[in-house]
């Protein structure tokens, strides 16, 4: 028996893959959680073959609870879920230590069959997601702009950002105004998302 744990923001998708899962003689989920914090106690107490989580959840500090949960569980195989159209979700699902990733656009039949692959020890990339990563647009933001807008994506002042990253204020300011530019965003929490979902902040 493949046992599961299903963690999925979504409420209507968890149950429903819940249940779609559940259908199968050799699989049993464990749980159906909504983030990942509360995966690392469940699988502490009932340890999963294969974690079934959500790309969305690997935002924030869910690369580190992800790989929390591996370091505990090292039984348990992780597959992540991710859209081919958010290419900065993808990159970091690729970046995580999981042992595979398949697009939330799969049949059941694919899901099902990635599950019993990882069960049994072999890796799973969804060959769609690798080309649509393939196939993302460039950066076409410098080395230095990417620093300024990751750490303006914190949502500190230009002050601030200066001297995090040893700058004159006015060059900040600049870095900012170019990266507008090169975006085509109106402020700097657009540019932030623009490039979140590009894939170009990590």
């Amino acid at each position: 028996m493949i046992r599961i744990l299903l963690v999925e923001p979504m409420n209507l998708l968890r149950g429903t893959l819940a249940a779609t899962l559940s259908l199968e003689e050799d699989f049993a989920v464990v749980a159906e959680l909504g983030c990942l914090a509360e995966a690392l106690d469940m699988a502490r107490a009932v340890p999963p073959d294969v974690a079934v989580v959500n790309a969305g959840l690997l935002a924030g500090d869910g690369l580190r609870l992800l790989g929390r949960l591996g370091s505990e569980q090292p039984g348990c195989a992780t597959l992540v879920l991710a859209a081919a159209d958010a290419p900065g979700l993808l990159h970091r699902a690729l970046e995580a230590p999981v042992r595979g990733v398949i697009g939330t656009q799969a049949a059941p039949s694919e899901l099902m069959r990635a599950i019993r692959r990882l069960a049994r020890g072999e890796r799973v990339i969804d060959a769609g997601l690798a080309v649509a990563l393939v196939a993302a647009p460039r950066s076409p933001l410098s080395a230095r702009e990417l620093d300024v807008l990751s750490v303006a994506a914190s949502g500190m002042p230009s002050a601030e950002i200066a001297a995090r990253l040893h700058l004159a204020a006015g060059t900040v300011r600049n870095h900012i105004s170019v990266i507008l530019r090169k975006t085509g965003a109106r402020n700097r929490l657009e540019a932030v998302r623009v490039a979140e979902d590009a894939g170009w902040l990590q």
